[in-house]
């Protein structure tokens, strides 16, 4: 039974809809303690991004984590916090509005986009009932993940079914578990790091993507492969001879093995023996954001620079470029084919066609 008591899950008659759902990771309210410390309790919760004994991990995270991270993350997001907010969802919604322009261009009111965060807001519960509300009956879920993950793609998945589990009548769901592999992405990097280079100078080329703890990839998480694959694809756009770029990750806390090599490491031997000219780039993240503003163009940046580097820049993510809104659109098209949304004419027999099938929907109810 729907939890939306009084408010019905489709009313009889009116016209269906094809919903598109942008989910990307997260951010606080605001850079401040109190909005880092309720982000990081829900983010760092998630069992599929933790994967310990939920008694064991609850004490470390509100006994130790809680109390001391919070306010080091909170500095960290004051260095790149825009008058228009977080750089991660200002991005996103200038994506989203860029990809529902599009669509609608094409679709008319056929179509709705929406975007949430997994963590933090907007919600995925607050953009599915927004869709729910527009009588979205076909949704394809595209998390802004390019490289599959269980601790990225399989939380918005869990996420996104849980919430539908409480809905009345289920849309149509089709979900993309990734987006490496598709030729205007890889594109899409390769041209965004050419670019960089006409402006700043052609340097060896450092693929950074957030690591995952080692023993995620032995249980058989996929990722640490499709990021391999995902640089020599763009690598080999670039026409990058062996030596010329390599792969690294980055992000790694606590005590555990992670996947290596660590981006800070590698960059550390660089200022010591070479390549002392370095750009890098993170092809695992849609949008530019902490990991990539603060963690990479700042901090490890200064490092290298301290430590004998000589030239370092940093290229962009995809964020909210034409390229970006082209690749998407290419892969809601592609993964929506079938659907009446894509195949029906806009023209005036194909509105009333439609009109005469939501009446007899409602006549026959």
């Amino acid at each position: 039974m729907s939890d939306y008591l009084g408010t019905p899950d489709y009313v009889h008659g009116t016209p269906e809809r094809l919903g598109v759902l942008l989910v990307n990771l997260g951010t606080p309210d605001a850079p401040d303690t109190a909005s880092v410390r309720r982000y990081l309790a829900e983010f760092l919760w998630d069992p599929r991004i933790i994967e310990m004994p939920r008694a064991l991990w609850w004490f470390i995270l509100h006994g130790v984590i809680l109390r001391v991270r919070p306010a080091r993350s909170a500095h960290a997001y004051q260095k790149i916090w825009t008058p228009a907010g977080s750089p991660l969802l200002t991005e996103s919604r200038a994506l989203a509005n860029g990809l529902r322009e599009r669509l609608s261009g094409h679709l008319g009111d056929r179509v709705r986009v929406e975007l949430a965060m997994t963590y933090g807001n907007p919600s995925i519960a607050a953009a599915l009932e927004r869709l729910r509300r527009d009588n979205v009956q076909r949704l394809l879920v595209l998390p802004m993940y390019p490289q599959y993950s269980a601790t990225t793609t399989a939380s918005i998945f869990e996420r996104v079914t849980r919430e539908l589990g409480r809905w009345r009548r289920i849309p149509e769901l089709r979900i993309v578990n990734q987006y490496w592999e598709e030729d205007a992405y890889a594109g899409a990097v390769a041209d965004g790091v050419a670019a960089h280079w006409r402006e700043h100078g052609r340097k060896h080329l450092l693929f950074s993507f957030h690591s995952i703890p080692k023993r995620y990839f032995l249980a058989g998480d996929p990722y640490h492969c499709y990021c391999h694959a995902t640089a020599r694809r763009v690598a080999a756009r670039l026409g990058l001879a062996e030596g010329e770029w390599s792969i690294g990750f980055q992000s790694r806390f606590g005590r555990e093995e992670w996947l290596k090599p660590y981006v800070d490491v590698l960059l550390h031997d660089y200022a010591h023996s070479g390549p002392k000219r370095v750009t890098v780039v993170c092809p695992g993240f849609a949008t530019d954001c902490l990991e990539t503003l603060e963690e990479i163009a700042m901090q490890n940046r200064d490092a290298f620079l301290s430590h004998g580097g000589e030239a370092f820049d940093y290229a962009p993510c995809l964020n909210s470029s034409p390229a970006h809104v082209d690749l998407y659109e290419q892969i809601v098209r592609r993964h929506g084919a079938g659907w009446p949304e894509w195949t029906a004419p806009d023209d005036e027999a194909a509105r009333v066609a439609a009109r005469e099938r939501a009446l007899r929907l409602g006549a026959t109810a």
